[in-house]
């Protein structure tokens, strides 16, 4: 995470975002909600198609109709070229045709029916693109859209979430006026429909041929310091909605740290700031997150990052030899601090719920523990250097100490359900004596804090490594310790997966650097100087870099188009 103390580094010129203001800008769903109805009336401005509209509306998700007489073929300009779509496509096999276009009445037909777990996924293209949704045997009719489960994968529960790449990939065939949207899972379907509602937008529909597509990195994301810079309900699920139409799959939320607690918690209601999200209005977000296919991944940082906890319980603050107190850290070595915060953790487990044999992810934070950064911390806090060798033999060392404190929280996560754990790449440290436990997942930020060892070490000693690379992926408010705004281009022409610490990719042998070691990227903003920017210039200023996160997650290969002329895509979708 962002960091007061770190060293300064050579500044480079700053790129901060546009204002959102800005009378052009397209900023979010929120403000594309009117897309769609555009985008259906140009098409079928440009379509002149003949045949008898459905007896509901446009957009109805009820209807099941089943003509009596076939509909005429709808006629249109041919679409062109590739399709038109962030992040690009992995394969499109061109072929002799016209393409598909949204076209007056057109259907999108769904054969599992109603209550089948794609279902949702066919209705919400219905919305996104003005068409009706019918179910069950239907003869598939010029201009139809037909979504169709493969495989086994109707039989998973809807809306799980996947295991790996290979559970998120979908085709897309336009053929003869008719479009077919085959996956193994429902969340392929969903990328399935993200393509085809951006290809409307940028281009008016799908060229002629066959889309096959998978991602590159099963785990792209978005994290959002809502501790330090509250944010709205409503802010929240744009930025959701934003980062599911770009085939992003996680949303990590902070939403604890020196400034404030931003969760309601009836076990320590003292702790709460009074700018917070109720439960309901999280279990709203989670249900959200998780109906596009998205995992949210809680972060609760200890043992540092606390003040908002211990501003309420001074007396588990460490302290110093000679007193003094060190603001936001807890002292580990008091028997009281971790019945505190394993309270803290079990309550909130229990709030961001996972579907039983899902994946299940927890942050455990654990950097920039002040104790560490110091340069004689065995004298500076005594406390912690005898609770230590008490705990680990004569040779105990904080870094054992609190390499136990994390070892022990991630069993407190762990029995309420939680699989999936990470931490900060600042809290992992080399130890005869005690390890962070084996199923921990390196988050790796900086190069520059204490544990700062390099990411190739991480992955030679077996560790997954997600790619937090503060050089191009942290948008920190104010711009403080020279840090920059990072943008769109910069991550789009320079950065890769594999460049996890400074401007180079990891030094590592190929069969360490796959997707199942390195498993993707969340790209993170930071709310260090609050007021810097309102949300709305934040929404601005994340909107391209979140584009270039996805297509550089995605698709491992070197873009085809421009920065200008992704840049300009990125405006259509």
């Amino acid at each position: 995470m962002s960091n007061p103390m770190r060293p300064p580094r050579a500044p480079r010129p700053s790129a901060s975002p546009r204002p959102a203001t800005t009378p052009t800008r397209r900023t979010g769903p929120a403000a594309r909600s009117a897309l769609p109805a555009a985008a259906l009336a140009a098409a079928l401005l440009l379509a002149g198609c003949s045949g008898t509209a459905d007896t509901e509306p446009p957009g109805s998700t009820s209807a099941k109709v089943n003509p009596t007489s076939a509909r005429a073929t709808p006629t249109w300009a041919p679409v062109t070229g590739t399709p038109q779509v962030i992040p690009a496509v992995r394969d499109f096999r061109r072929a002799d045709g016209r393409g598909w276009r949204p076209s007056k009445g057109a259907r999108v037909v769904v054969p599992a029916g109603e209550k089948s777990n794609v279902a949702d996924e066919a209705q919400r293209m219905a919305r996104d693109l003005g068409l009706t949704v019918v179910y069950g045997d239907q003869t598939v009719q010029p201009g139809d859209i037909e979504v169709k489960i493969t495989g086994n994968g109707g039989a998973q529960g809807n809306n799980v979430p996947v295991q790996g790449a290979a559970d998120e990939a979908y085709t897309l065939t336009a053929d003869g006026t008719r479009l077919t949207l085959t996956a193994p899972t429902d969340a392929g379907i969903f990328y399935g429909t993200r393509t085809v509602k951006q290809a409307v937008h940028a281009a008016g529909g799908l060229p002629e041929g066959t889309i096959q597509d998978r991602p590159g990195r099963p785990q792209r994301g978005m994290s959002l310091d809502n501790a330090r810079k509250p944010y709205t309900q409503d802010w929240i699920e744009a930025r959701i909605r934003e980062i599911a139409d770009l085939k992003l799959n996680q949303f990590q939320l902070h939403f604890s740290d020196d400034q404030g607690f931003r969760i309601q918690s009836d076990t320590h209601p003292e702790i709460v700031s009074a700018d917070h999200l109720t439960k309901a209005q999280i279990r709203q977000i989670v249900a959200l997150a998780r109906s596009l296919h998205i995992s949210v991944v809680p972060e609760l940082d200890s043992p540092g990052h606390l003040g908002a906890v211990l501003k309420h319980y001074p007396d588990l603050l460490l302290r110093r030899a000679s007193g003094s107190v060190v603001p936001g850290s807890i002292d580990i070595s008091n028997p009281k601090a971790a019945p505190l915060i394993d309270s803290l953790l079990t309550e909130m487990s229990e709030l961001f719920t996972d579907p039983k044999g899902a994946p299940a992810y927890w942050h455990l934070g654990g950097d920039e523990y002040q104790a560490l950064l110091s340069s004689t911390p065995s004298t500076t806090y005594p406390q912690l250097t005898r609770a230590a060798r008490q705990k680990y033999g004569p040779n105990g060392t904080i870094e054992d100490l609190t390499t136990g404190w994390l070892n022990d929280r991630q069993k407190t996560v762990e029995a309420k359900g939680k699989n999936r754990i990470e931490a900060w790449n600042d809290g992992f440290f080399s130890s005869p004596r005690v390890s962070p436990d084996k199923n921990r997942m390196v988050d790796y930020w900086t190069g520059k804090e204490a544990g700062h060892r390099d990411p190739s070490s991480f992955l030679r000693e077996g560790r997954n490594v997600m790619n937090f690379n503060d050089e191009y992926l942290y948008y920190v408010l104010g711009e403080p310790n020279q840090f920059v705004y990072p943008t769109g281009q910069r991550i789009y022409e320079s950065w890769t997966p594999l460049v996890i610490r400074g401007t180079q990719p990891v030094s590592v042998p190929a069969n360490l650097t796959g997707p199942d070691r390195i498993p993707g990227a969340r790209f993170a903003i930071w709310s260090d100087r609050a007021q810097a920017q309102t949300q709305a210039q934040v929404a601005a200023g994340i909107r391209l870099p979140l584009a270039a996160l996805a297509q550089k997650t995605w698709d491992p290969r070197t873009p085809a188009l421009s920065w200008t002329g992704f840049k300009a895509l990125a405006d259509r979708v």
